[in-house]
């Protein structure tokens, strides 16, 4: 039997469950399942109020996870992130209390609210999948995602992300309003009920490791290869970028095109899932020239420039 074959039930199942809290956000879940198989981070960039929170909690909830939330602010410290060796006088010894970084799912809330150095503590995290304090490196219990959010419109008070921290979130996620439709469920469903309260795992972490490692099977042609790194190379070389697609970003879309595929029941990736992926993986990496700000050019507009520009290789040549 295909290694990948337990994904897709897999898949459905966290999704219908999330979907009873959020609603008509299908494709939003998608990638935040996406994010957990390849064990990648998530930033969330969106206004107050679109369910940010509720999609972390409800994912925590369905993969039954351990979940604790980080409410990022000027005053935070690098130690109420990591935990601190404190002096216990009873035991006469050393002890270490583990910050909420020691958790599976994270949600770093309003992360461009906390100052650099606060920032740079989730670094370590982030990559490495351990926390260093006083010289003691923890390992941290895997699957391992964190969450962050940020508001895109209230910028006072604010530091923004440097490269090297953006560069490390796996995907960069926009909710969007509901439409009238999905609001109208949402008003219904909320008026007498609390979906969150009542929502139970439907897979274990267990389960997610397994199908993390399913995903690295998925067949991924030389020419599916070869057109990733041809839209890689296509950003670098764009005029309007001053610093395109790194190599840890075409190693991103390489995997997220494995897990969007394992998702919806194949065992090989397409052309199309490279593609599906490209603007989540990309577009938070790029930082455009004085030229294309000048002309209030998006990192979003120059990636689909960038798709349009590389020529697909014939389709049939991707499959296995």
């Amino acid at each position: 039997m295909d290694a990948t074959s337990g994904v897709e039930p897999l898949a459905r199942r966290v999704r219908a469950n999330v979907e009873r809290v959020i609603i008509g956000k299908a494709e939003v879940i998608e990638q935040a399942l996406v994010a957990v198989l390849c064990e990648g981070h998530v930033l969330i960039e969106d206004v107050p109020g679109i369910g940010k929170t509720m999609l972390a909690k409800a994912l925590a909830r369905s993969l039954g996870c351990s979940f604790r939330r980080i409410q990022c602010t000027p005053d935070l410290l690098p130690s109420d992130i990591t935990g601190l060796e404190f002096f216990n006088q009873k035991a006469q010894a050393f002890e270490f209390r583990p910050g909420p970084v020691f958790a599976q799912i994270i949600l770093a809330d309003e992360i461009n609210r906390a100052t650099p150095r606060t920032q740079s503590a989730l670094l370590e995290s982030m990559e490495e999948r351990q926390v260093t304090v006083e010289g003691h490196t923890r390992m941290l219990p895997r699957p391992f995602l964190v969450l962050a959010t940020q508001n895109p419109v209230e910028l006072q008070g604010t530091f923004p992300l440097p490269e090297a921290q953006l560069d490390r979130f796996l995907l960069r996620v926009v909710i969007g309003y509901p439409s009238a439709a999905d609001e109208q469920e949402i008003l219904r469903r909320y008026r007498t009920d609390r979906p969150l309260d009542d929502l139970q795992p439907v897979a274990t972490p267990d389960e997610v490791l397994a199908m993390a490692e399913a995903i690295r099977t998925v067949h991924v042609s030389p020419v599916v290869e070869a057109y990733v790194i041809a839209i890689a190379r296509a950003t670098r070389a764009h005029p309007e970028v001053e610093l395109g697609l790194s190599p840890r970003g075409s190693l991103g879309l390489h995997r997220t095109a494995q897990a969007l595929a394992a998702i919806r029941g194949r065992s090989f990736v397409l052309l199309d899932d490279v593609k599906a992926m490209a603007p989540m993986v990309m577009a938070h990496r790029f930082i455009l020239g004085s030229g294309a700000r000048l002309r209030d050019r998006t990192a979003l507009e120059v990636v689909a420039e960038v798709l349009r520009s590389v020529p697909a290789p014939v389709e049939h040549e991707a499959r296995p």
